[in-house]
């Protein structure tokens, strides 16, 4: 039985995050990718995560761990010996789960709306949806990453969604860099870490894949 096993499918974000996170920490895993995540999900994700039926999972040693955020704390506490991911202030690990929250709940639910609807729900969720990255720039400033000078928890659960932004684009006919210029520099800044260029996605072939996903949704 393999010690580290990452269930998970190509294009979820989520996934993303427990990959950057897997590596950052020097973590030597086995990933299984699932080959269709809407119609036949494989037996492996059914039997490890039987309540929401959904990826990521983590098995390590056999026992599964579920829903993205939990699988990093786990990763930070076990392998206690590498880089840490979470801040030792309650402080900043609370309002880094703030603004995790918000991506999870808000940000996710605009970038969904600005492909799959036309009009004033797309145009609606255009304006939303820059206006949260805008809040994140803030939260940023002028910092190299969210947690100052370290590569951390808040760049590893946001910097997936960053695959996404030409999709977005191209449907919404709107420029991320110009909206938010240093939300954009930072997602260029992380991208030359070898854990996020290994893990994020072609933005083309996200987008394809997309229009795929349009098309088995038989949304015009």
């Amino acid at each position: 039985m393999d010690e580290v096993v990452l269930v998970g499918f190509w294009s979820s974000p989520y996934v993303m995050r427990v990959k950057i996170a897997l590596i950052e920490k020097g973590v030597e895993f086995v990933y299984k990718e699932e080959k269709d995540i809407f119609e036949k999900k494989s037996e492996l994700l059914l039997k490890s995560n039987p309540i929401h039926k959904k990826v990521p999972i983590l098995i390590h040693h056999g026992r599964p761990i579920c829903e993205s955020l939990i699988i990093l704390q786990y990763i930070d506490e076990v392998w206690k010996q590498e880089k840490q991911l979470f801040s030792n202030d309650p402080y900043d690990r609370a309002r880094a789960r703030f603004w995790i929250d918000l991506f999870d709940k808000k940000v996710s639910d605009c970038g969904r709306r600005m492909w799959a609807s036309k009009g004033a729900d797309q145009d609606a969720a255009k304006k939303e949806f820059v206006e949260c990255l805008k809040l994140l720039e803030n939260e940023l400033g002028e910092k190299p990453y969210f947690a100052g000078d370290y590569f951390g928890l808040l760049d590893i659960a946001l910097l997936p969604i960053t695959c996404r932004f030409y999709t977005y684009e191209t449907f919404c006919k709107f420029s991320v860099e110009k909206e938010c210029p240093r939300f954009m520099a930072w997602a260029k800044r992380c991208n030359q870490r070898e854990s996020v260029s290994m893990t994020l996605p072609d933005p083309y072939k996200v987008y394809d894949f997309t229009l795929e996903v349009k098309k088995r949704l038989k949304i015009e």
